[in-house]
């Protein structure tokens, strides 16, 4: 069962800084601008803890992670952060309009969650389920911030299926003045409700122990909050059976049925293939798929028109060069072999059919190659993956619908896992926002 609690969080006092000048995006969605723009921001801004800058002399007892943990303690000592008196739960509420490739007039949508520290489990209990494979490098990162600073700065953002039962017990914090507000980068408006009714959240608590949470954003930071619980548990003389700061980690639970969650695709850019020709991959990929020629001079807003169309029938991928577009559609028992031990579930994934038919079997660019980024990267816009190829910085680009919510349960619950940057939930959770520390 999902078991959370309440906290005290560590808030930026904001008679001391603005907030808008001290919260960040996640750690690794900041860019090396958005790390300058964010120091620049303020000295106190959260980036200099969570994703700092290397200087040329940093050593083993100097270095990124020994400034973040006294970046920390000082902020607390001096009155920076300042901790709530009360343990709470904290509403968060995130309006937006959806980036890139759509109508400037959209109306904007909201999400809601609430933050709580939430009990870290091992996959095998059957709580808490994954649905993208880790890398080592990020959580060793990671690992090394958490050693140092013995706290947590962003949430873990996890998906149950509540049918809006614990909305419901939250939104009346709504009626009351706001307890932080900030816009950020992309025009996403966060805003956050302290709640302490201990009524409220025993309500809100009943309600969760029974759900089953699934992994959306921060697995790497799940995992490596598993491993620094294992390590205290290790360290431990004797175990008293009571719950420990280091057996919860700040996360952020969103409701899967409710209005609001929003999966964006992640675009495939092809780069540095030594013998790379549009023509024979066109023909090659004729033996795995149906394919449709397109006008090469399609734009961001019919390009994903006619996935999204195409994509009712099931796996649609439209393949851009910098001379030719064509969609494929409808794949064959041809690309069979290359799935090996892959579940229907995840055949079905244009992810998968991508990866295993297209840049494994057609391009020979490896899974290793592919988790190293070697000759594959990402970007969310459609826009900026049609002017990348056109402009000859990439050979190919492969334009996709997003995943379904559907399939990301689907697939969780049974256990199994989807490539690396198979989701884009947007927008993402702010950090800084609260802070959770073990010590």
């Amino acid at each position: 069962m999902a078991v959370i609690f309440p906290f005290r969080a560590w808030r930026y006092d904001p008679e001391r800084v603005p907030v808008q000048q001290a919260v960040t995006q996640p750690y690794d969605k900041i860019t090396p601008a958005m790390q300058e723009r964010y120091y620049q921001a303020s000295p106190h801004n959260l980036v200099r803890i969570i994703l700092g800058k290397s200087l040329p002399a940093d050593s083993d007892t100097e270095n990124v992670y020994t400034r973040a943990a006294a970046s920390f303690q000082n902020w607390r000592q001096t009155g920076v952060l300042r901790r709530d008196p009360e343990p709470s739960l904290y509403l968060y509420s995130q309006t937006f309009r959806l980036p890139g490739d759509v109508p400037a007039n959209q109306a904007p949508a909201e999400r809601r969650g609430f933050i709580a520290l939430g009990r870290i489990e091992d996959y095998s209990a059957g709580v808490v389920f994954r649905h993208e494979q880790t890398l080592a490098k990020p959580k060793a990162d990671r690992l090394h911030l958490l050693r140092a600073t013995r706290a947590h700065f962003g949430q873990i953002f996890m998906l149950y299926s509540g049918a809006g039962k614990v909305d419901a017990l939250l939104d009346s914090a709504t009626a009351r003045d706001v307890d932080i507000e900030v816009t950020d980068e992309y025009g996403v408006v966060h805003r956050v409700w302290k709640i302490s009714d201990p009524s409220v959240i025993a309500s809100v608590q009943g309600q969760m122990q029974d759900r089953k949470l699934i992994i959306a954003d921060g697995h790497h930071r799940y995992e490596t909050a598993l491993a620094y619980r294992n390590e205290r548990r290790a360290e431990a003389d004797t175990g008293t059976g009571l719950p420990v700061p280091y057996d919860s980690a700040m996360m952020t639970f969103v409701d899967m049925a409710r209005p609001g969650l929003v999966i964006l695709p992640t675009h495939r850019l092809v780069f540095g293939l030594p013998s790379f020709s549009a023509a024979q991959f066109q023909a090659e990929a004729r033996k795995f798929f149906d394919l449709e020629e397109v006008d090469a001079g399609i734009d961001a807003a019919r390009a994903m028109a006619i996935l999204q169309q195409a994509g009712h029938a099931g796996t649609a991928l439209l393949a851009v060069t910098a001379g030719s577009a064509f969609l494929l559609h409808t794949p064959n028992a041809m690309g069979a072999h290359f799935f090996g031990k892959l579940s229907l579930r995840q055949q079905a994934l244009d992810v998968v059919q991508l990866h295993k038919c297209l840049l494994e079997g057609v391009l020979n660019i490896s899974e290793e190659a592919i988790r190293n980024q070697e000759h594959v990267s990402y970007c969310r816009e459609a826009a900026d993956a049609l002017m990348q190829v056109r402009s000859g910085k990439v050979q190919v680009a492969f334009l996709m619908n997003p995943v379904r919510m559907g399939q990301v349960r689907d697939i969780a619950f049974a256990g199994e896992v989807l490539p690396q940057k198979s989701t884009d939930f947007y927008p993402k959770l702010l950090s800084g926002l609260t802070i959770y520390a073990l010590e």
